[in-house]
């Protein structure tokens, strides 16, 4: 037997894995401390009673023979595919075969297995800082990875890759720095896919925070996409699905990908639960459409606040307007994890340290909208009387 040596190319635990083992060291330390947690992307609202209502009324069909339910297909059911294409791509003027939607258990699942569908010799452009998964999942499958570094220098706005590559990783509203994309700064992006016979994974799960009218909400908003790209989302970050997991991937057949993620699909995944998709068909009706907007702007006016609070305490800010992390440049020449470490021991708060998130991240940390109203203004206060 033999194992796959790439894995001990990995860090030797994933990023939010080290931030535990320092927050569990610092409560051992200080078993009375309340710390405020202001950093992880996990969600704080409840959800939508009708989104509740939906679960329990799936749930009680599987108690009668009538109504009960076994294995789903594996790509979804198609009332819910017909739900995502007429509510989230067709009022954009764009269209796709229930076919090309396949629900899933999250947008990180299948972020990273699609990395399945390719050849080990594929090179990869992931941007730097990113979300680590995105970097790990192909150093398992051992591939060659450009980092495509994004600074503050060009608003973390990435360049095109210098040399030929074959897979790119784009994620906007990006996870970490907040940063977004124009709509002809992402049609250069599917320029370059469809003249280097290039596909491009895009990461659309922040999607629901954009409000600049001038922002894509899908790359698929650009002529010729559906030839070069599969599009991820998720009902996590959107309706509050962090428990429920559930989401969905486009892969439309213009990729030539589609029967093989079809093929893949049907040998390792046997479907998300009947009562997921029932929850997330009721995200769309007017009552759980009402409810995820109030939900929604909670969250952005919760950025809006760190972020104008921060400023005003000199601090250097990105992000918050288009998205719900603020990616904050740490003060004193501090690196990442000397900040994360003073705002854990003098102010209680457990932010998340941008050098995780690649080395184009060192010196910064990710603060995040999902938290408690509460206890952001709470974290405000003490980083303001603290640092």
């Amino acid at each position: 037997m033999k194992i796959n040596t790439h894995y001990s190319e990995l860090p030797t635990h994933y990023l939010f894995h080290d931030i535990d083992l320092r927050v569990k060291d610092y409560l051992t330390a200080h078993p009375d401390s309340k710390l405020l947690r202001i950093g992880v992307g996990d969600v704080s609202r409840p959800l939508p009673r009708v989104i509740v209502d939906a679960m329990q009324s799936a749930a009680e069909e599987l108690a009668y023979s009538e109504t009960f339910r076994g294995y789903g297909p594996e790509n979804g059911y198609e009332w819910l595919q017909r739900c995502i294409i007429e509510h989230d791509f067709r009022p954009r003027g764009i269209d796709f075969h229930p076919d090309e939607i396949f629900i899933s258990e999250g947008a990180g699942s299948d972020l990273g297995n699609l990395s399945d569908l390719f050849d080990r010799s594929n090179k990869v452009a992931i941007l730097d800082p990113t979300y680590p998964a995105y970097v790990d999942a192909n150093i398992m499958a051992g591939r060659e990875i450009t980092l495509i570094p994004c600074l503050k220098e060009n608003e973390f706005v990435p360049d095109l890759p210098k040399e030929q590559v074959d897979i790119i990783y784009l994620c906007f509203p990006n996870n970490p720095t907040g940063a977004v994309l124009t709509r002809e700064q992402l049609r250069l992006w599917v320029e370059y896919a469809r003249n280097n016979h290039s596909v491009i994974i895009f990461d659309a799960a922040y999607e629901a925070y954009i409000s600049s009218p001038d922002i894509p909400h899908s790359i698929y908003e650009i002529v010729g996409a559906k030839e070069v790209a599969i599009e991820v989302h998720s009902f996590s970050k959107s309706a509050g699905f962090t428990s429920v997991r559930c989401g969905y991937t486009v892969v439309p057949y213009e990729t030539g990908l589609q029967a093989m993620w079809m093929r893949r699909q049907c040998t390792k995944y046997n479907g998300t639960s009947y009562i997921s998709q029932r929850a997330a068909l009721a995200t769309y009706s007017p009552e759980g459409k009402e409810g995820i907007a109030l939900n929604l702007n909670y969250y952005k006016e919760t950025a809006r606040m760190i972020h104008d609070e921060l400023k005003s305490m000199g601090y250097e800010v990105y992000g918050g307007e288009n998205a719900p992390y603020i990616w904050c440049h740490a003060p004193y020449g501090w690196d990442s994890w000397t900040f994360f470490d003073r705002l854990l021991h003098q102010c209680q708060i457990v932010s998340t340290p941008g050098a995780g998130f690649g080395q184009c991240g060192e010196g910064f940390v990710r603060f995040s909208a999902f938290s408690n109203r509460t206890d952001v203004i709470k974290s405000l206060q003490r980083i303001k009387e603290q640092i």
